[in-house]
């Protein structure tokens, strides 16, 4: 009974929407020439202006992990960190080295105004004068030498919390919890979200055609989205083997749903053609065919097959085939596709 009721419904559900469908006016658009973008499409991958790799900068055990791959991370943040006995204890050694270098060099120097002293009133000689200043002398390089080991070991103590550079996403992560790390060990890898660009590889002979300051669009097949190029740099060389040149395509800033290794297409701007354009929305795809709903002058709809190309532009196809300039097609398929049921 349960399955009944549900087909039922199901069944009354199309049969109201169809209704619905009906009574609203079906919206067309005509087949018509347009002067378009002449474009020249070029495949690449979504890279982030600012991508790095956070490694270890002592050795020790790892005792914290604050943020795992997926986590948005602020500048600044605490992302790691290792244990901090040992360098805990060798800057504590180092503090106490650095206090026994400044007593002495307080002593070195008492004892080289003492004797400088004794030496204006002729009762010390020359040569125990030159021992006085020497000993001073050695005294400040060995306190600038405590001094400067103080501060690689306090250094060394502030390595042991792995700090953000900047803020953005963590993308992998290369270290458990306990796991021992040495010096240059991988520990995680994040980008920048806000800052994105394009990578394609370009064809010599096509680089006069896009220009030195090439107009691009990029297509993102996966958000069936198309986002206009805030700059691009084409790199001042080529490869060797493949005789291409590297473009770089910056993208706005803050742009939304992407990440390194995305798939996209890029358009540049190569010169103007007139093409036979219908909306996107228009074209109705089952399996490997492919039409749109045509409406003649007494509102009568048929579905008619029709070849398309995917190069129209952004939410639009170029029809190759199986319609005539002048014609009106439906712009929502599947309103049409519903009133078509109807007649």
């Amino acid at each position: 009974m349960r399955k009944d009721y549900r087909f039922y419904a199901a069944c009354l559900f199309t049969a109201v929407s169809a209704f619905a469908y009906a009574g609203e006016p079906l919206a067309t658009t005509p087949v018509q020439f347009r002067e378009v973008a002449q474009t020249y499409s070029a495949e690449g991958v979504v890279e982030a202006t600012r991508q790095s790799t956070v490694s270890a900068q002592i050795t020790g055990r790892v005792k914290e992990v604050n943020f795992d791959v997926g986590d948005k991370v602020k500048k600044g943040q605490i992302i790691l960190r290792i244990d901090e006995r040992e360098a805990d204890q060798a800057l504590a050694g180092s503090q106490a080295q650095l206090q026994q270098s400044q007593a002495a060099l307080q002593n070195a120097q008492v004892s080289y105004e003492r004797s400088k002293q004794l030496f204006a009133k002729k009762f010390i000689s020359q040569s125990a004068l030159d021992k006085a200043l020497s000993d001073y002398r050695m005294a400040q390089a060995q306190t600038a030498a405590s001094e400067a080991k103080a501060k690689q070991s306090a250094l060394a103590q502030a390595y042991t919390s792995v700090i953000a550079p900047y803020a953005g996403v963590v993308s992998a992560r290369m270290v458990e919890l306990g796991e021992m790390v040495t010096v240059g060990k991988p520990l995680l890898t994040g980008f920048d979200p806000s800052q994105m660009r394009v990578i394609v590889n370009v064809p010599q002979y096509k680089l006069a055609d896009i220009g030195k300051r090439p107009k691009v669009s990029v297509e993102i097949p996966s958000l069936s989205r198309w986002i206009k190029a805030a700059s691009v740099v084409v790199q001042p060389s080529a490869d060797a083997r493949t005789h291409s040149t590297q473009v770089k395509v910056m993208l706005p800033k803050n742009e939304t749903g992407l990440y390194p290794g995305m798939f996209v297409r890029a358009h540049f701007v190569v010169g103007k053609v007139n093409k036979l354009l219908i909306p996107n929305s228009a074209v109705v795809r089952r399996s490997e065919v492919v039409a749109v709903y045509v409406v003649d002058e007494k509102g009568k709809i048929s579905l008619r097959q029709v070849r398309v190309s995917d190069e129209g532009g952004e939410n639009e196809v170029e029809v190759l085939s199986g319609l005539n300039r002048g014609e009106r097609v439906a712009v929502n398929a599947v309103k049409a596709g519903m009133s078509l049921k109807l007649q």
